[in-house]
């Protein structure tokens, strides 16, 4: 009689893990395994000095706020003056401060920093016409002619009003004053700027057209332009365009987006300035009359928004 051989046992296999319908682990593991894994710590970051936020201007009784006295001083920034009277370093009629909302009078407080009077800084105002290949950057770093490189003989740190790229040439503001550029440069306030546009090709009324009501740009949409047509040839025209905002190199990518790319651009006026008498590479101081008017126009376009 035959002996009857054991059958032969075949290794088991590990059970399949649950998946989805396609194949994938199902989410009930990955969800058990996120509740098995131990929390991660948590990271305390040390908290940022918190700056002061810049006042409109100065207030009804005269004073500023400490940190933006030393700036337009020419003491340091803002974030810089914080720390400077965070650390005891200003004082105020001989009295240290470390409170940042502290509010000083420029014309009676004897402020000092390490013991070194400050002096309040003269507000300056000027009118430049800036050549094209002229860059309007404070960085030292810079390698092209810088706009305030024309200015050496204008003492204390001041700054371009807006920017016209180094491609374009014309008028341009320079200050010192925080309050007078908000004004001048932001949308808001609506102060028209002129420019000469020389542009390739035969534009026609469907563009221009366009280019009044505003074009869409990366940015957002433009507030449309006042345009006014000098010349038309069969391969350039030559438009008058006004202005009341100013994003990065507005009028060149509205003419390029519509098909007429620009070929030369010169900005004419600002407000009621203009180039009279203004040669390439000068510059003149603005007159209390025309700081005046730019900033009635100022409020005017604010009020008409």
């Amino acid at each position: 009689m035959a002996t009857r051989r054991p059958a032969k046992k075949t290794p088991s296999r590990p059970a399949k893990r649950p998946t989805s319908p396609r194949g994938k682990p199902s989410a009930a593991r990955g969800k058990k395994a996120a509740e098995e894994k131990p929390a991660s710590r948590r990271v305390h970051k040390p908290k940022a000095l918190r700056v002061t936020p810049l006042p409109g201007a100065v207030e009804s009784d005269g004073k500023l706020r400490l940190n933006r006295f030393l700036a337009t001083a020419g003491v340091c920034s803002r974030r810089a003056a914080d720390e400077l009277i965070g650390s005891g370093r200003v004082t105020v009629n001989g009295t240290s401060v470390r409170e940042l909302g502290v509010r000083v009078d420029p014309a009676r407080d004897d402020v000092q920093v390490d013991g070194q009077k400050v002096e309040p800084e003269r507000k300056v105002y000027v009118l430049f016409n800036k050549p094209k290949g002229v860059v309007c950057t404070n960085a030292r770093n810079e390698q092209r002619p810088r706009a305030i490189d024309f200015l050496e003989q204008v003492r204390g740190r001041i700054y371009t009003i807006g920017r016209l790229d180094a491609d374009s040439e014309g008028l341009i503001l320079l200050t010192n004053d925080g309050d007078f550029a908000q004004e001048m440069a932001h949308p808001s306030f609506g102060v028209p700027k002129t420019y000469a546009i020389l542009v390739r090709g035969s534009v026609d009324d469907r563009a221009l057209t366009k280019a009044r009501g505003g074009v869409w740009l990366s940015d957002g949409r433009t507030s449309g332009a006042s345009i006014h047509v000098e010349r038309r040839g069969r391969d350039k025209t030559y438009l008058k365009v006004i202005i009341r905002e100013g994003k990065n190199r507005e009028l060149r990518r509205v003419f390029a987006k519509l098909g007429f790319p620009v070929l030369t651009l010169k900005r004419v006026r600002i407000g009621p300035l203009n180039l009279h008498r203004l040669r390439e590479g000068a510059h003149r101081f603005l007159k209390p009359t025309e700081i005046t008017e730019l900033r009635r126009i100022a409020r005017e376009g604010l009020g008409g928004s």
